[in-house]
């Protein structure tokens, strides 16, 4: 008999939500100059949060100016004294985990069982990875002394937003640079939560601003002649009228942009562990990830006992309350990101590929959409060559390695790629034609700070993590 779950609700009450919070600038939290401020709502129930300040042009201009200021000190401390903020602000950020996962849970919309296993730890060991760094920036390969380069504009997206400031923060700090961040407008509270880990861990003021805003706040952000550094992570279409606006400035560029991964299973893989690793490619954080495995090519002759074995793995996940520890599957992050997904999967339809999804209660209240499987796709089907970042798999088939490559570099972005066989010299051989910036095998969706990730094409360039990401803060 199947066990019925009961609910394992991760309580609310280790989170104190203020009703408004202001603009982080230069230590201090304030309100906009033009008093503006923004709702944001919780995916799964659509209940506001949270009113929050929105930065305008002139919250900008006093976040950079207080950025510079701070820029004179915090680059003039040895990286040993800086390494101390980044480990103080790891510890604390430990010590916060399980408030910063149900807020982060919260804002978002994803699961608990990720934001608690897999968000939080992995932000933690970032600011610890990027403060060993802090002291031993001339052994790096970057020259023996390497300067750090000012004020970093850095424009983050709403599927990992704590993970996201990780990524762009620790190493700006390490290198000794200071930082304007803007978080998305969906999901702003985490990013405030960390600008009073800053101030909690004693960083000097203005070293660390947070400016919550829309579209508009993030391009002023970007073109403001006194940014030395503009590191964005979003969608291709943004990325690319940021490249436009920085072109012909001195300020130094990194771009992480859309993705449409391949995971390639081959006739020999072991079909249990390459359905796990299907299912974590493309339905972690609801399918919103940049670098999920949204194309699926399969082996011919395997294609129908993979493809069962996924259906029946499907039809075992839970859909629901993404605070409940046995949830699988949350919440969309806005009603604007679900009618997206919604209108990419009926134009799979509509253009003749088979639509498949278990049998899926979806509650009344929130953004909810049911993982989602099309077979008959060919790469013409616009679900095939469109980032639809959402739960949503497309199924190829592939009879030849060759084949399987040709069709896995057949899009215009780069950002990774998953191979399931067990010939380790397959993987190699097919490893090193793929365009893609990460390669995983018999795996899917790891990350480590100490490991560079990027992208090749319209996925953007530039390399967050690992020593390469400090290259992205340094005057090379």
């Amino acid at each position: 008999m199947a066990f019925e779950y009961a609910p394992a609700p991760e309580s609310r009450a280790i989170v104190d939500i203020a009703p408004s919070y202001g603009l982080f600038i230069d230590g201090e939290f304030t309100e906009a100059a033009d008093g503006k401020v923004f709702k944001t709502v919780s995916p799964s129930t659509e209940e506001v949060l949270a009113e929050v300040a929105q930065a305008g042009s002139e919250d900008v201009d006093r976040a950079v100016k207080a950025a510079r200021k701070a820029f004179e000190k915090w680059s003039a401390l040895p990286g040993s004294e800086r390494a101390k903020y980044l480990f103080r602000i790891a510890r604390i950020i430990q010590e916060r985990s399980r408030e910063l996962a149900v807020l982060e849970t919260l804002d978002n919309g994803k699961p608990i069982k990720e934001t608690r296993d897999a968000d939080l730890p992995l932000v933690a060991a970032h600011f610890f990875y990027y403060a060993g760094w802090a002291d031993k920036l001339g052994h790096a390969g970057f020259g023996p002394d390497p300067k750090p380069l000012g004020v970093a504009g850095q424009v983050i997206p709403w599927n990992f937003p704590l993970l996201m400031l990780a990524w762009k923060i620790a190493p700006a700090l390490a290198t000794g640079n200071t930082v304007v961040l803007k978080p998305a407008e969906t999901t702003p509270l985490s990013a405030l939560f960390f600008a009073d880990i800053c101030r909690q861990a004693g960083l000097p003021k203005g070293v660390v601003n947070i400016l919550p805003g829309y579209g508009d706040t993030g391009a002023a952000l970007v073109a403001h002649p006194d940014v030395n550094k503009v590191a964005f992570t979003g969608s291709t279409a943004v990325g690319k009228e940021i490249a436009r606006t920085v072109a012909g400035t001195r300020k130094k560029l990194t771009l992480e942009l859309g993705g449409k991964g391949a995971n390639i299973v081959f006739d020999d893989a072991p079909i249990d562990q390459a359905v796990e690793g299907i299912v974590n490619g493309i339905f972690f954080n609801q399918g919103q990830v940049c670098c999920a495995g949204s194309r699926l090519l399969v082996q011919e002759s395997i294609q129908d006992e993979l493809l069962d074995s996924l259906k029946r793995r499907l039809s075992t996940l839970r859909l629901g309350d993404p605070l409940d520890k046995n949830t699988d599957i949350g919440a969309i992050n806005s009603a604007e990101q679900l009618a997206r997904i919604t209108a990419l999967a009926e134009q799979g339809e509509a253009e003749g590929a088979e639509r498949w999804a278990p049998a899926c209660e979806l509650p009344s209240a929130g953004y909810w959409f049911a993982p989602t499987l099309f077979t008959n796709v060919t790469q013409a089907h616009t679900i095939a060559r469109d980032e639809i970042f959402g739960p949503v798999l497309s199924v190829l088939t592939f009879r030849t390695p060759d084949e399987a490559v040709a069709k896995a570099n057949n899009t215009q972005y780069g950002l990774s790629t998953g191979i399931w066989t067990e010939k380790g010299s397959r993987i190699l051989a097919v490893a090193n034609k793929l365009r893609a910036g990460v390669v995983w095998s018999n795996t899917f969706n790891k990350f480590d700070p100490t490991s560079p990730f990027g992208g090749y094409k319209e996925s953007g360039f530039g390399r967050e993590g690992g020593r390469h990401g400090l290259e992205a803060y340094l005057d090379v």
